[in-house]
Parts: structure tokens; C-alpha cells; sequence
């Protein structure tokens, strides 16, 4: 990108931010609730689930199907997820040029609900390891209460040595786009993926992010020039 960043740092969000996972993801947990007896769309699954991680995401499954998930959901979801690491997920279009283009001084940390395991996995499928360092924190190990909590990116700001309030934060998910909003920081609603359909800029607006973005093209602009 060219022009100067109006930020002293950036935080991303990693599934549907800078992998397209959240589609799989969804569709994944879609199929297997409504083959156990709980009908769920794809749609209904990203609506209600996306961006959760730990006993949140537990919780919200278990309120949707009113009861207890069976050990069998567990097995299933980790051996999809082995699939996925082994495979490996492309990323969103444009991410890795968009990452690649920012100044090399500018602190950039990627803040998940996903383990850390599973980032560093994916960055390294598209070639994205070497840009984060160290500074890959998870909702799941590195702060008590995950998304949409604002603890995880309070913490990875920190980690950054920078403000908060000087930090941009790119968030796909309305769970995630509600903890950055309470951050304090500077939140860009992305919706680059496959699983946003033509209302997500909508939601996340409603949620109170301070600009949203199609692209990464429009990311850019974002950082140089403002909403």
C-alpha cells in the first residue's frame, strides 16, 4: 500500500480475516447438527456461532439445540479441523499482498478465538509466518474471557507496546467486531469473504465499527485516508 498508516499498530482477526475458513467452519457444523436431529443452515450456523470459541461456543450450540452436545460433535470437530490443518486453507483474496505491502516497522499482532496451533499452521500455508513473530495471541490461552469480551485485543495492544486507542482492529465476525468496539480501537469491518453475504457490512455497522471494507483495497484507504 502507499501513503502513511494512521495508526501506531494493526490487530487482525484471523479466520475470515485473513484465511477464508468461516465458510468451511460453518458448514462443517451445519451438516453434522442437522445429521444428529438439529436442523441448521450454513447461514444460521455463521449467525450464531461464528467468531465464539471454548465454553462460549458450547454454550451458544447448546442453547440452539437445547441440550448437552454429544462427545461424538468433539471427535467430529477435531477431526475436521485435522483435515483442514493438513490440507492447509487458502487465504482471503488480497490478504497476503495487503500484509506484505505494510511499512515493515508498523506493529501487527493476529488476535483469534482459534489456538495458537492453528494460526501459526495456516500463516505458514500462505506465507504469512514471518510477518507476525511472536505476536500470535488466542482467546482460547492468552486471556481469561475471549470474544466478544475486549480482553484479547486490550492484551495484544499491549503486547505491541502500543495504545489501544491507537490501533487499528480488522474484524470479520460480529462476536469479534463487538469486543473491538469495546477495546476502544479503531475497528474495520471486513466482509472479504466467502461467508459474507450482502448484509454483513449492515450488521457490522449496527454494531458500531468505525468503517467498514469490501476488500483489502479498501483496508488500505481506510488506514491512510479514514472512514
Amino acid at each position: 500500500m502507499t501513503g502513511a498508516v494512521r495508526f501506531d499498530a494493526l490487530l487482525f482477526d484471523f479466520d475470515g480475516v485473513l484465511i477464508d475458513s468461516e465458510a468451511l467452519g460453518n458448514r462443517h457444523i451445519a451438516e453434522w447438527l442437522t445429521a444428529a436431529g438439529h436442523p441448521i443452515t450454513a447461514e444460521e450456523s455463521m449467525a450464531n456461532f461464528m467468531g465464539l470459541a471454548g465454553p462460549q461456543f458450547v454454550d451458544a450450540i447448546e442453547r440452539w439445540i437445547d441440550r448437552p452436545l454429544p462427545e461424538a460433535f468433539y471427535a467430529a470437530r477435531k477431526a475436521e479441523d485435522d483435515r483442514m490443518m493438513a490440507a492447509g486453507i487458502e487465504a482471503i483474496a488480497g490478504a497476503v499482498a495487503f500484509v506484505r505491502a505494510l511499512p515493515a516497522d508498523l506493529p501487527k499482532a493476529i488476535v483469534s478465538s482459534s489456538p495458537t496451533r492453528w494460526i501459526a499452521r495456516h500463516l505458514d500455508h500462505i506465507g504469512l509466518r514471518d510477518a507476525f513473530g511472536d505476536h500470535l495471541y488466542s482467546g482460547r490461552e492468552h486471556v481469561t474471557n475471549g470474544k466478544p469480551a475486549p480482553d484479547l485485543y486490550l492484551y495484544g495492544a499491549e503486547r505491541l507496546g502500543v495504545d489501544i486507542g491507537r490501533t487499528a482492529i480488522l474484524e470479520d465476525s460480529p462476536v469479534g467486531a463487538t469486543g473491538a468496539v469495546a477495546s476502544g480501537g479503531y475497528v474495520i469491518g471486513l466482509s472479504a469473504g466467502s461467508h459474507c453475504g450482502p448484509d454483513h457490512g449492515a450488521r457490522l455497522n449496527a454494531i458500531g465499527v468505525d468503517a467498514l471494507a469490501d476488500d483489502f483495497d479498501a483496508v488500505a484507504r481506510v488506514l491512510r485516508e479514514g472512514a
